[in-house]
């Protein structure tokens, strides 16, 4: 398959180099400004290494820009800054968009005010949605935003793997295809369906105890386990 990941931070890179190691698949990385990208001085906020560096350990991946990866890739992973998303979809084209599973994975963090960051889209409405409305011939599932980069490719990396992971979307047989993503590439093994994209303002607005609890626990890796009385759980 064909996977194409949209942003080339942290997460995007993460996602990459977990895709790009799994028998059968090809991944390619969409930015705005190719040439900038790989510029050997290039340096982006909060991230350890230019991209150029980090890109000559996994030169299987190909880079292109928004509009090259959206049209090349089978399935998309949109994991560009949620402040930037919109316009970055604009620019990888509704037609080169159209059919495809989008997997969100991006959260709108406003950051204006400094940290802890607010959320740009809250209560009536989530950055999945507005995607939706967006991409209208698009299956938009949102997923993976509640943890952090590492653990969505590795959820065993803690406990286990024995936490939840969410899936929100209107379309089942979309959320049945990410499903199977989660569980067949990254490992996961508890993924529980909120229902259609609205529920996706639940685990978006979940981010600002996120980021509560991570100043909590000192900056180490931690997961939701969802347990019910009835003792059947996801």
């Amino acid at each position: 398959m064909k996977v194409g990941i949209l942003g080339s931070g942290s997460v995007g890179r993460t996602l990459a180099a977990k895709v790009s190691r799994l028998v059968g698949q090809e991944v390619g990385i969409g930015t705005r400004d190719v040439a900038q990208l790989m510029s050997p001085k290039a340096s982006a906020p909060n991230e350890p290494e230019a991209f150029a560096t980090w890109h000559s350990r996994y030169p299987q991946v190909r880079v292109g820009s928004f509009s090259d990866i959206a049209t090349w890739a089978e399935v998309v992973f949109n994991a560009t800054n949620g402040a930037g998303t919109l316009a970055a979809l604009r620019s990888a084209g509704r037609d080169a968009l159209s059919g495809k599973v989008i997997i969100d994975v991006a959260n709108p963090l406003d950051f204006s005010r400094g940290f802890p960051p607010s959320l740009l889209v809250v209560n009536t409405d989530s950055l999945a949605e507005q995607i939706q409305r967006e991409l209208p011939d698009s299956r938009v599932v949102k997923s993976l935003n509640t943890v952090p980069a590492g653990l969505m490719v590795d959820p065993a990396g803690l406990a286990g793997g024995d936490h939840h992971i969410f899936v929100s979307g209107n379309d089942p047989g979309a959320k049945g295809e990410v499903i199977t993503i989660l569980r067949d590439w990254f490992g996961w093994t508890h993924i529980i369906d909120l229902g259609d994209i609205t529920s996706a303002r639940g685990t978006e607005m979940y981010l600002a105890l996120w980021v509560r609890l991570l100043g909590a626990v000192g900056g180490r890796p931690f997961n939701v386990r969802v347990v019910v009385n009835d003792g059947e759980g996801s």
